[in-house]
């Protein structure tokens, strides 16, 4: 029930021992909360980089019911760290009810977008996740078990190993890496893939690559992020940033040489990686959203989520139902256009704080979608032939 739930929007850092206390306290005892993105540390640590950042407080009375970090552009609000948070909710009981549409009710938001929601909420579609969970035997015992399972493509990984060692050398795989260098590397590397992709460049703002490096810059005793790295000779392959919590290693930013793609150099990462930190102790390994062809060789787990953009009346909900009108009659509309151009903008208006920065990257994301819905036009269909 929401009738008698009120909220109090502060900075992280006014949260008082107490409050922090509940908050740890809450994502402990809740396994929807797991994610490394729920921990009072995520939370700290993005609030002090994120434009907007803010953390709102629900009570009942004066008893303190949960906690949303959030960021604000505008009359948007939008998860902590958004386009990169892949999951959120209210931090909250187990048993305590706040939903999506009560977040956004609350905090006035003219329009709330969240696409990875766990918790209460009607609002939007679900999407899944998926995740590799490790028996207690460790990694050696999931591996025998997916490779029993598909023995072609592990079989066809097993020998791009061995070419890759062949081609440039012995293979090398380092993980918790904290190398500030290294992660500038890997984010010039993934934002050129970004714009190689006709995608939104997340990193071009600026305030991205600061939270990356903040939380890569403060380990603390159940939670971090660091990467992992994989060399075949000299030749650096494949980098991997990561986030991690509890037992908890959420896979995040990937990057691989582009040359190497024939080798599998992303994925034989990943792979070490899985080995190495279930060594340590790790047992689920999030892919986040499904999508990619490979993830269906690693998963052995779910979970649904909610994609949803909660918009009160008025102009923004208007401009957005007449763009994707005009794109219609453009003969580039339907259903799976739709979503993605709700994806692209949700992105854009994440990631610039100011209104030009927006303008500008919402103008690059239309001309993008035209242009390629033109070039599907002009693409003659293919004709079968017994």
């Amino acid at each position: 029930m929401s009738a008698n739930l009120q909220v109090e929007v502060v900075e992280a850092g006014a949260l008082d021992g107490a409050a922090v206390a509940l908050w740890r306290a809450w994502t402990a005892a809740n396994t929807e909360l797991a994610s490394p993105y729920f921990r009072w540390d995520y939370a700290e640590i993005a609030s002090r980089v994120c434009p907007g950042a803010a953390i709102a407080v629900f009570r009942r009375g004066e008893r303190i019911v949960g906690f949303f970090p959030h960021q604000r552009r505008g009359g948007a609000v939008q998860p902590l760290g958004a386009p990169m948070n892949d999951y959120h909710g209210v931090i909250a009981p187990v048993g305590e009810r706040i939903a999506l549409e009560d977040v956004a009710r609350l905090l006035k938001a003219r329009r709330f977008s969240v696409p990875g929601w766990i918790g209460a909420g009607e609002a939007g579609e679900t999407r899944e996740t998926v995740q590799a969970v490790m028996p207690d035997a460790g990694y050696d015992a999931w591996y025998a078990n997916r490779r029993a399972t598909f023995g072609k493509y592990f079989k066809d990984k097993e020998r791009a190993r061995r070419s890759l060692e062949a081609e440039l050398g012995p293979i090398r795989v380092e993980r918790g890496l904290r190398d500030p260098a290294l992660l500038d590397q890997l984010i010039a590397l993934k934002a050129a893939q970004y714009r190689r992709s006709g995608l939104h460049d997340i990193f071009a703002c600026g305030w991205t690559r600061d939270l990356l490096h903040a939380l890569m810059a403060e380990p603390r005793a159940d939670f971090g992020a660091s990467m992992a790295a994989m060399h075949a000779g000299d030749r650096l392959v494949a980098i991997e940033f990561s986030l991690h919590a509890g037992r908890h290693y959420h896979f995040w930013f990937p990057v691989y040489e582009p040359s190497l793609a024939r080798c599998s150099p992303g994925i034989l990462l990943s792979m070490d990686t899985m080995r190495l930190a279930a060594a340590e102790g790790f047992r689920v390994f999030d892919f986040g959203f499904e999508g990619e062809g490979y993830k269906k060789y690693f998963i052995n787990a779910r979970q649904t989520v909610r994609e949803a953009v909660v918009t009160r009346p008025g102009m923004g909900q208007v401009l957005g139902d007449l763009a994707a009108a005009a794109l219609d009659r453009a003969g580039a509309g339907g259903e799976g256009l739709r979503a993605s151009l709700r994806r692209r903008w949700a992105t854009i208006e994440a990631c610039e704080p100011t209104s030009a920065g927006r303008i500008r990257g919402a103008a690059v994301a239309a001309r993008t979608a035209v242009a390629k819905a033109a070039a599907r036009k002009k693409t003659p269909a293919r004709v079968a032939h017994a």
